[in-house]
């Protein structure tokens, strides 16, 4: 059997570009599944809180890479809704800390799980065993490149 030249290897602009458009594409799939009325950059402070525990806005700003004034906003609203408080700083008297309620606690853990659930459905549903060990050796590879 003649062995020809290797194939060539995919170009990273290539790989790039149909790596965002996946992602959108399953981010989509996960928010259908866990829509429930709050905006990305609401649930994105409900669970950087989550993961991090309280935290002051300027922390979260630079977690989330936005603008100090974009978090307090958000933060507002979120206590309108119940899901954070404020809470004076342990060392620091000028500062507040924001951290989950209980019912902000609890709508994270529906979301996670609704989320999870269904990628984890169309994970069973579509995939091979064979590619879905693929699929999770290619997940610490995704994490490296999200990583700051």
């Amino acid at each position: 059997m003649p062995v020809g030249p290797e194939p060539a290897a995919p170009q990273p602009r290539d790989t790039a570009e149909e790596l965002q458009h996946t992602i959108g594409m399953l981010v989509r799939q996960m928010r259908g599944a866990a829509s429930g009325g709050l905006s990305l950059s609401q649930m994105s402070v409900l669970k950087r809180l989550d993961r991090l525990g309280p935290s002051t806005a300027s922390d979260l700003a630079r977690a989330e890479k936005i603008r100090p004034q974009s978090v307090i906003a958000t933060v507002n609203a979120l206590q309108a809704d119940g899901y954070v408080t404020r809470i004076p700083h342990p060392t620091d008297g000028r500062r507040l800390l924001i951290s989950l309620t209980p019912e902000g606690q609890a709508l994270v853990n529906e979301r996670r799980k609704a989320g999870h659930g269904r990628i984890a459905e169309l994970i069973a549903e579509r995939l091979t065993p064979a590619e879905q060990s693929l699929l999770a050796e290619a997940v610490p590879l995704l994490r490296r490149l999200a990583e700051d």
